[in-house]
């Protein structure tokens, strides 16, 4: 039995090798030009599969990315806003302790409470800074552009929120990109954090109230929880007691009246509390005593200022200003721990943007062996596909020619 093979069958078959050649040399032309091996689904279905996971990985690292870097810039924003208030806060204490030196004439006081109030009036524009973004920095989750409102009598008042803005900069990770401007400027204990010891304004000696402490937390605590709150009277002999809110002379352990003699520079100790004072209170001259009360620093510059403005003098002034300059020292005492919280946030985010930039060369590399080509082997592998085709072609002319008549001749 014999098998024909037409010149047609042989000529198709010589077409479909060519044509499936020059398939080969256009993709492997196309992977040396764009440098890829995938360039749609079908060229290899499992390896796409797998760029596109690696590419949503990628994309969600990177708004991770975007996130920190938009936590940092508001941040550092921050940063540079709290380093100003520190220096006005130390510019503030030390005219305050300027103030209070007996020499100065009422005109020089006046000249302090003028520099005290574009202080305050700075703090105030520091207070409402806004971001990059023009959201303000201390305004919490308000929304607010201007947080702190300056109204008629001097006052200031705080119209943001008490709630922290956060940014996601991880799967399940936040962190918070600001602090409200309550717990900086408004919240500060006054006294020594705890209780507030203060002369009264009647007070007609040269009695001058300085630094207190608690001594004693279970005597302290025990006492105020009983007192609400005293007061330390003296007599023109030198001599104090103290009562409690009620009027009631206050006890010690044994139920003995507690009082004893005051001489100039001696401290004043009972329930666990210590007051540090000076000078010579008259008769009838009184201290109070109680739990320390949320001061805002606005208010505390207000009371300098108005305090310098009013004439006053001596140990009224005095009074009035060292109580005002522990109320100062309690806001500063907010920022620095402010600036403590900003310096480790600003850490995590440095940590967190250090990891990503690691998982962004891992994925990189990842996604580059399964997409991208060896340029040396494509180019061989291109080289031998086109020698292949070319003499394929060759011989498909040459088979073209071969007839019988031409096998006759």
């Amino acid at each position: 039995m014999s098998i024909r093979i037409s010149t047609e069958w042989s000529y198709q078959q010589s077409l479909t090798t060519m044509m499936a050649q020059q398939a080969a040399v256009n993709a492997s032309q196309n992977e040396v030009t764009t440098q890829k091996r995938i360039s749609v689904a079908s060229d290899d279905p499992a390896g796409a599969g797998k760029a596109i996971s690696l590419s949503h990985m990628m994309a969600g690292q990177q708004q991770y990315s975007d996130s920190i870097d938009s936590a940092n810039t508001r941040m550092s924003t921050e940063t540079t806003t709290l380093d100003s208030v520190t220096n006005l806060l130390d510019s503030a204490r030390t005219l305050a302790l300027q103030s209070i030196n007996g020499s100065l004439a009422d005109a020089d006081r006046k000249s302090i409470a003028t520099n005290l109030t574009q202080i305050r009036d700075q703090l105030l524009q520091l207070g409402n800074t806004a971001d990059s973004n023009g959201d303000a920095l201390f305004g919490g989750t308000s929304g607010t552009s201007t947080p702190f409102i300056q109204n008629t009598d001097g006052s200031v008042s705080y119209t943001g929120t008490d709630s922290q803005l956060y940014a996601s900069i991880g799967s399940g990770l936040q962190i918070a990109t600001g602090d409200t401007g309550s717990s900086i400027f408004m919240n500060n204990a006054n006294g020594n954090g705890t209780f507030n010891a203060s002369a009264a304004s009647g007070n007609t000696g040269s009695l001058v109230v300085g630094a207190s402490s608690v001594t004693d937390a279970t005597a302290y605590a025990n006492g105020m929880a009983s007192n609400g709150s005293y007061t330390i009277s003296f007599d023109g002999a030198g001599n104090w007691t103290a009562k409690d809110a009620g009027g009631n002379p206050v006890v010690d352990a044994g139920g003995n009246p507690v009082g004893g003699t005051y001489k100039d520079g001696d401290n004043i100790s009972f329930n666990g509390m210590t007051i540090a004072m000076t000078g010579t209170p008259a008769a009838g001259d009184t201290v109070a005593v109680g739990k320390s009360q949320d001061q805002d620093i606005f208010g505390t510059l207000n009371n300098m200022i108005n305090a310098l403005n009013s004439g006053a003098s001596g140990a009224s002034l005095n009074n009035v200003m060292n109580g005002q300059i522990q109320a100062l020292d309690s806001t500063q005492l907010a920022v620095t721990n402010t600036q403590v919280l900003v310096g480790a946030r600003m850490n995590t985010l440095d940590q967190q943007s250090s990891a990503y930039s690691d998982l962004k060369v891992a994925y990189t590399n990842a996604l580059t062996a399964v997409t991208d080509i060896d340029p040396a082997t494509a180019i061989s592998q291109l080289s031998l596909q086109s020698a292949a085709l070319s003499a394929s072609q060759q011989v498909f002319v040459k088979a073209q020619q071969l007839t019988l008549f031409n096998y006759i001749k």
